[in-house]
Order: C-alpha cells, then structure tokens, then sequence
C-alpha cells in the first residue's frame, strides 16, 4: 500500500467518516419514533453519501493514492461502526441515538476543520474547495443531532428510573 502524507490521511478520515454516517444515520433512525427527527437523518444521510462521493472524487484525483485512502476510510469507517456499536447496545433508544450522533458530529466538524488547515498549509486549492462545501454541512449536522438529543431529553420523565 502507497504511503499516505497527513493530508491524504486525513482525507480518508472524513471520507470514512462519511461512510459511517450513513450507517449511524440509518441505526438512529430505527431507534426514534419521530417523523421529523427521522426525516432530518435521512436528509443528513444523503448528504454524507454526497460528501462521501466528492471525497473519493478528490481521492481519484491524487496521483496513485486512491486505493491506499479508500483503503484507509474503510478502517476509519470500521472503527467509527464500532463505536457506534459499542455506545448503541440492544437497550438504547433514541435518545441514546442522537447523544451518540451529536458526538459523531462534533468529531466530524473538528476532521474537516483540520483537512482545512492541512490543505490551506499544503497550497491543495482543490481539498480547500471540498472543505468550504462541507463544513458548513457538518456544522449543521451537529446542531441537528445537539437540538435532536435536546428535543428527545425534553421528552424525557427525569425521575422514572432505567
């Protein structure tokens, strides 16, 4: 496998990112009742199968890279999956779901604010462009799944035990 530099690395992070988004998107959704907040996973969800597709874009347009960072955004992917699973196990609910996303979400903004820096450092005029497409997405992404897990809280009776 090509040896990736850190910018490619983190390239693969965030497509990987996006990978799993999907899946998180798709688990959540199971786990609320709630039209609204399912309709906004969705719409979050085709979004990140859109960032997905423009970062392996980006990937194929590296110079022999692409295999070695599709190959590390499935490990990233691998790894955020398992996260998910480990935090969502067989009794959480929806709440549980967008606590987790919120998360994710977080983490994402922060990846795609460091391929930021590394392709502004890197003179990546082309990663740059990908990055102003989707950080505001991702911004927005987190505070879809901050006020989501707010809104299931509210919902919440504080003093009925677990």
């Amino acid at each position: 496998m090509a040896e990736l530099t850190v910018l490619e690395a983190k390239l693969a992070e965030v497509i990987g990112l996006a990978q799993a988004a999907q899946g998180a998107g798709d688990k959540i959704s199971g786990l609320v009742e709630d039209g609204d907040l399912k309709q906004e996973l969705e719409r979050m969800r085709k979004e990140a199968e859109e960032t997905e597709e423009r970062g392996t874009k980006l990937a194929e347009d590296l110079d022999g890279k692409k295999t070695a960072i599709l190959d590390k955004a499935r490990e990233t992917k691998q790894e955020a999956t398992e996260m998910m699973s480990t935090y969502l196990g067989e009794d959480a609910d929806g709440l549980d779901g967008f606590e987790f996303l919120t998360m994710a979400e977080a983490g994402e903004v922060g990846h795609w604010e460091v391929l930021g820096v590394l392709g502004d450092k890197a003179g990546k005029s082309e990663v740059q462009e990908l990055v102003q497409w989707a950080t505001p997405i991702q911004q927005r992404h987190f505070e879809t799944a901050r006020k989501g897990s707010l809104k299931l809280a509210a919902d919440e009776d504080p003093n009925e035990t677990e």
